[in-house]
């Protein structure tokens, strides 16, 4: 692969090909390495913790959305079985092989994002240093968020992204490419609903760039269409659960959480992807011909933003691949300089400095994370292997923390959110007592959930979470927690948080 990137005098063309030959997948591979190196020093996602627990448990035989309580599609549980299954294959542990088989996947994504390419118009752009980017913002950029949905979704969708790129310029598109382009979408699409805005923004402009209606039913549409169908068919057979006890859950309780458009307008994630589009549109409005390939990736990045909003919770995952496309396409806007577009080179020595800027705070931005290592710390000198539970609205004190101390956690779900957002609900004003009375049905499941689960796997540990909220004493006012809760011993009070042992009387 070559790229000619347009800040070097000019000279002799062919010893410029020959260093790009040769430096980019050294550079390329760096790139992995320094990846690689941020997971031992980052702590493992919470959520991918989570989903590695549910991956177990299902292989166990227990039952999603009855055994384990889980609002998301089934989807994530089948990417993240994949790496439990290795490992216990393998006999390591289940973090690592997923953190392994991610990096494969982002590896296989970007060579068959390069095989799409490399065959047209854009080939001598679509190598060198757009490979060496493109390869940072899927493997350092996530930092923290390394591993979440949303960064498969994009790993998953950029093959897509170039075949995409290709209709747009009017140009063939291999049969290889277009079946691989669609698996690529559906699967994108089938992680969550919400991801059908940027792969169909990216559909839309490519039809209107090429003049051509006839790219809104490519092959790979139809087949992307066809595997969503699919995947929701068999969450219809084989997870109905979901339809009758998540989604009501979901749509009466779960987004009552939502945040009000003004609160998230103004967030860090929201600025930075701001700042890369307005990069983007101010190098590609100095050239006198359209950049496809950049305002495809900026559609999608546009489909993610849709999709970030429509969410409403503000969480840097879930503003990651819209951040992350914005990044690629400005990337892509300064390597179009090189083509011999009359482009300042001082607009795009500034434009370079603040796309680096941009990656440098988003890194930061995503580098985000609660640390429970305090917590982790007290726990381990209790004993090895310990059984868990918690009583709190937060998912980020238990996990990953019960997983590397080699523990059991004892509930069906990763927080007691339902009581928690129809609490803050209420207080907040954005429902009132009626509506909390009529909630009060799921309130109460999820109770009765926590008693089950008590009963039939009594913990070693028991964390009491009173940072934000009022555990210690609604478990304690109510009848049935509150004779549970009487073999256990507070050990530690760290920051409202409340560390209680089993008295060894009660273990005996």
């Amino acid at each position: 692969m070559s790229i000619d990137v347009g800040l070097s005098p000019p000279g002799d063309k062919a010893a410029r090909q020959g260093f790009w030959t040769a430096t980019p997948l050294h550079a390329v591979v760096a790139v992995f390495m320094v990846a690689i190196m941020l997971r031992g020093v980052l702590p493992f996602n919470v959520d991918v913790s989570w989903w590695l627990t549910i991956s177990e448990r299902m292989l166990d035989g227990q039952r999603l959305y009855v055994d384990i309580l889980e609002t998301n599609p089934p989807m994530g549980g089948s990417v993240y079985m994949l790496g439990v299954v290795v490992a216990r294959a393998i006999h390591m542990r289940p973090e690592v092989v997923t953190n392994g088989l991610i990096f494969l996947l982002i590896a296989s994504s970007l060579a068959l994002t390069w095989r799409a390419l490399r065959f047209s118009s854009l080939r001598e752009r679509a190598g060198g240093a757009a490979a060496i980017w493109a390869t940072a913002l899927l493997t350092v950029l996530p930092m923290y968020d390394f591993g979440q949905r949303e960064h498969l979704a994009l790993v998953a969708l950029l093959p897509a992204l170039a075949v995409y790129i290709l209709r747009a310029n009017g140009e063939r598109v291999a049969p290889s490419a277009i079946l691989i382009a669609g698996l690529c979408a559906g699967t994108t699409m089938n992680f969550k609903p919400y991801f059908v805005f940027a792969v169909g923004f990216c559909i839309l402009t490519a039809a209107a760039q090429a003049r051509d209606w006839r790219v809104l039913f490519a092959p790979e549409n139809w087949s992307a269409g066809a595997l969503v169908v699919i995947h929701a068919l068999g969450i219809v057979a084989f997870y109905p659960e979901y339809f009758t006890l998540i989604y009501p859950l979901v749509r009466d309780v779960y987004l009552l959480a939502n945040l009000p458009l003004l609160v998230i307008l103004p967030t860090t994630a929201t600025m930075l992807w701001v700042l890369a589009i307005m990069v983007t549109l101010t190098l590609l409005s100095r050239r006198q011909k359209v950049d496809t390939a950049a305002l495809v990736t900026m559609a999608g990045s546009l489909g993610f933003a849709v999709s970030f909003f429509m969410q409403a919770k503000g969480w840097g995952y879930h503003a990651y691949p819209m951040v992350a496309l914005g990044l690629l396409a400005a990337g892509w806007a300064v390597a179009a300089g090189s083509d011999g577009q009359t482009t300042s080179r001082r607009l795009r020595a500034g434009a370079m400095l603040l796309v680096a800027l941009i990656f440098a705070n988003g890194c930061l931005r995503f580098a985000v994370s609660i640390d429970a290592r305090v917590v982790q710390e007290e726990v381990t000198l209790m004993g090895p292997r310990p059984k868990m539970l918690m009583l709190s609205a937060a998912n980020d004190i238990g996990h990953p923390a019960v997983r590397e101390l080699g523990g059991t956690w004892v509930s069906r779900q990763q927080a007691l959110w339902v009581r928690e957002v129809v609490r803050q609900a209420l207080r907040d004003g954005t429902i009132d007592q009626a509506t909390a009375d009529r909630l009060a049905g799921y309130v109460a499941r999820e109770r009765a959930g926590l008693i089950e689960d008590f009963r039939k796997q009594p913990p070693d540990v028991l964390v009491i979470d009173n940072q934000n909220s009022d555990w210690g004493s609604w478990a304690a006012a109510d009848p049935e927690l509150s004779v549970l809760l009487k073999p256990y011993v507070l050990v530690k009070e760290i920051n409202g948080i409340e560390i209680l042992r089993r008295s060894d009387q009660a273990r005996s």
